[in-house]
Protein backbone atom coordinates (compact mmCIF):
# COMPACT_ATOMS: atom_id res chain seq x y z
CA UNK A 1 0.00 0.00 0.00
CA UNK A 2 1.04 3.60 -0.91
CA UNK A 3 2.31 5.91 2.17
CA UNK A 4 1.51 9.56 2.21
CA UNK A 5 4.62 11.94 3.23
CA UNK A 6 3.86 11.98 6.63
CA UNK A 7 3.65 7.98 6.66
CA UNK A 8 0.11 7.60 6.67
CA UNK A 9 -1.62 5.03 4.50
CA UNK A 10 -3.06 6.28 1.24
CA UNK A 11 -6.06 4.14 1.42
CA UNK A 12 -7.40 6.33 5.06
CA UNK A 13 -10.15 2.97 5.02
CA UNK A 14 -8.22 0.85 7.17
CA UNK A 15 -7.81 2.85 9.59
CA UNK A 16 -9.43 1.45 13.28
CA UNK A 17 -10.31 3.04 16.41
CA UNK A 18 -8.81 1.70 19.65
CA UNK A 19 -9.00 -2.28 19.19
CA UNK A 20 -12.29 -2.86 16.99
CA UNK A 21 -11.16 -3.19 13.72
CA UNK A 22 -13.54 -1.11 12.75
CA UNK A 23 -12.75 0.96 9.37
CA UNK A 24 -12.20 4.31 10.21
CA UNK A 25 -14.26 5.36 6.62
CA UNK A 26 -17.24 3.76 4.93
CA UNK A 27 -19.46 3.75 2.11
CA UNK A 28 -23.22 4.54 3.75
CA UNK A 29 -24.79 2.77 0.83
CA UNK A 30 -23.36 -0.67 2.07
CA UNK A 31 -25.09 -0.16 5.91
CA UNK A 32 -28.26 -2.05 6.19
CA UNK A 33 -30.76 0.52 6.01
CA UNK A 34 -33.49 0.58 9.45
CA UNK A 35 -36.90 1.09 7.52
CA UNK A 36 -39.45 0.86 10.64
CA UNK A 37 -40.56 3.35 12.89
CA UNK A 38 -41.37 3.39 16.80
CA UNK A 39 -44.12 5.33 16.16
CA UNK A 40 -47.43 3.52 16.86
CA UNK A 41 -50.48 4.11 14.42
CA UNK A 42 -51.52 6.46 13.09
CA UNK A 43 -48.31 8.48 13.15
CA UNK A 44 -46.02 5.28 11.65
CA UNK A 45 -47.92 5.42 8.58
CA UNK A 46 -46.81 9.36 8.28
CA UNK A 47 -43.20 8.77 8.18
CA UNK A 48 -42.70 5.14 6.24
CA UNK A 49 -41.46 4.31 3.89
CA UNK A 50 -37.83 5.41 4.55
CA UNK A 51 -34.24 4.46 5.65
CA UNK A 52 -32.26 5.76 8.32
CA UNK A 53 -28.37 4.20 8.10
CA UNK A 54 -26.94 4.64 11.63
CA UNK A 55 -23.17 6.01 10.72
CA UNK A 56 -22.81 6.84 14.34
CA UNK A 57 -22.96 3.29 15.18
CA UNK A 58 -21.46 1.79 12.82
CA UNK A 59 -18.15 3.25 13.93
CA UNK A 60 -19.20 2.54 17.54
CA UNK A 61 -19.56 6.39 18.39
CA UNK A 62 -21.31 6.61 21.71
CA UNK A 63 -21.82 10.15 22.51
CA UNK A 64 -23.14 11.68 18.96
CA UNK A 65 -25.75 9.92 16.80
CA UNK A 66 -25.71 10.07 13.03
CA UNK A 67 -28.14 9.06 10.39
CA UNK A 68 -28.16 9.19 6.92
CA UNK A 69 -31.82 9.78 6.22
CA UNK A 70 -33.59 9.01 3.04
CA UNK A 71 -37.43 10.35 3.39
CA UNK A 72 -39.96 9.48 0.52
CA UNK A 73 -41.82 11.82 -1.46
CA UNK A 74 -44.85 13.04 0.46
CA UNK A 75 -43.80 11.66 4.01
CA UNK A 76 -42.42 13.41 6.77
CA UNK A 77 -39.94 12.94 8.88
CA UNK A 78 -41.37 12.67 12.14
CA UNK A 79 -44.34 14.59 13.87
CA UNK A 80 -43.42 18.47 15.27
CA UNK A 81 -41.20 17.54 18.42
CA UNK A 82 -38.75 19.03 20.52
CA UNK A 83 -36.11 17.29 22.32
CA UNK A 84 -35.42 18.33 26.06
CA UNK A 85 -31.80 17.15 26.42
CA UNK A 86 -30.70 17.03 22.77
CA UNK A 87 -29.34 19.10 20.62
CA UNK A 88 -30.12 18.26 16.97
CA UNK A 89 -28.20 19.40 13.60
CA UNK A 90 -29.86 18.14 9.79
CA UNK A 91 -27.98 18.78 6.72
CA UNK A 92 -29.59 18.50 3.38
CA UNK A 93 -27.36 16.19 0.81
CA UNK A 94 -29.82 15.35 -2.03
CA UNK A 95 -33.45 16.63 -2.95
CA UNK A 96 -35.53 19.23 -0.97
CA UNK A 97 -37.00 19.37 2.55
CA UNK A 98 -39.61 21.67 3.63
CA UNK A 99 -38.86 22.13 7.41
CA UNK A 100 -41.87 22.92 9.39
CA UNK A 101 -41.39 24.95 12.74
CA UNK A 102 -43.25 27.15 14.97
CA UNK A 103 -42.02 30.43 12.96
CA UNK A 104 -43.87 29.31 9.87
CA UNK A 105 -41.94 26.79 6.92
CA UNK A 106 -38.60 27.00 5.08
CA UNK A 107 -37.36 24.90 2.18
CA UNK A 108 -34.28 23.33 3.01
CA UNK A 109 -32.07 22.20 -0.62
CA UNK A 110 -28.49 20.28 -0.44
CA UNK A 111 -26.02 22.28 1.42
CA UNK A 112 -28.63 23.75 3.84
CA UNK A 113 -28.55 22.85 7.66
CA UNK A 114 -30.81 23.29 10.30
CA UNK A 115 -30.27 23.44 14.02
CA UNK A 116 -32.39 22.30 17.39
CA UNK A 117 -30.92 23.09 20.84
CA UNK A 118 -32.04 20.81 23.40
CA UNK A 119 -35.01 22.22 25.36
CA UNK A 120 -36.02 25.30 22.59
CA UNK A 121 -40.12 24.73 22.85
CA UNK A 122 -39.90 24.84 19.10
CA UNK A 123 -41.66 22.02 17.32
CA UNK A 124 -39.89 21.32 14.12
CA UNK A 125 -40.28 18.37 11.42
CA UNK A 126 -39.03 17.81 7.52
CA UNK A 127 -41.58 16.91 4.70
CA UNK A 128 -40.65 15.68 1.43
CA UNK A 129 -43.28 17.92 -1.04
CA UNK A 130 -41.23 17.08 -3.96
CA UNK A 131 -41.41 13.92 -6.65
CA UNK A 132 -38.13 11.99 -5.84
CA UNK A 133 -36.31 11.05 -2.50
CA UNK A 134 -34.84 13.69 -0.34
CA UNK A 135 -31.95 12.29 1.53
CA UNK A 136 -30.05 14.22 4.73
CA UNK A 137 -27.73 13.69 7.68
CA UNK A 138 -29.42 13.73 10.96
CA UNK A 139 -26.67 14.15 13.79
CA UNK A 140 -27.30 14.71 17.77
CA UNK A 141 -25.41 14.34 20.91
CA UNK A 142 -27.27 10.69 23.19
CA UNK A 143 -29.13 11.33 26.33
CA UNK A 144 -30.59 8.35 28.44
CA UNK A 145 -32.43 10.92 30.13
CA UNK A 146 -33.68 12.67 26.66
CA UNK A 147 -37.78 13.09 25.87
CA UNK A 148 -39.52 15.19 23.63
CA UNK A 149 -42.15 16.73 23.55
CA UNK A 150 -45.01 16.60 20.45
CA UNK A 151 -47.22 20.15 20.56
CA UNK A 152 -49.55 19.01 17.52
CA UNK A 153 -50.45 15.47 18.45
CA UNK A 154 -51.38 13.30 21.69
CA UNK A 155 -47.74 11.46 21.55
CA UNK A 156 -45.38 11.52 24.13
CA UNK A 157 -41.47 9.62 23.98
CA UNK A 158 -39.17 8.64 26.56
CA UNK A 159 -36.43 6.38 26.69
CA UNK A 160 -36.59 2.97 28.91
CA UNK A 161 -33.93 1.85 30.91
CA UNK A 162 -33.07 0.07 28.25
CA UNK A 163 -32.32 2.88 25.88
CA UNK A 164 -35.00 1.99 23.68
CA UNK A 165 -37.69 4.38 22.54
CA UNK A 166 -41.35 4.41 24.66
CA UNK A 167 -43.60 6.19 22.68
CA UNK A 168 -47.27 6.53 24.76
CA UNK A 169 -50.09 9.58 25.11
CA UNK A 170 -49.46 12.58 26.69
CA UNK A 171 -51.41 11.24 29.63
CA UNK A 172 -48.99 7.90 29.98
CA UNK A 173 -51.54 5.63 28.68
CA UNK A 174 -50.36 3.34 25.65
CA UNK A 175 -51.32 3.41 22.31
Amino acid sequence: MERTEEGAPEDRSVYTRDMTNRKAALDPSTLEPRTGSGYPEPFRSQVLPREKRALGDAFGLTKIGVNQTTLMPGKSSSMRHWHTLEDELVYVLEGEVTLVTDAGEEVLRPGMCAGFPAGAQNGHMFENRGSVPARYLEISNRDPDDSAEYPDVDLAYRKGEDGRAIFTRKDGSPY
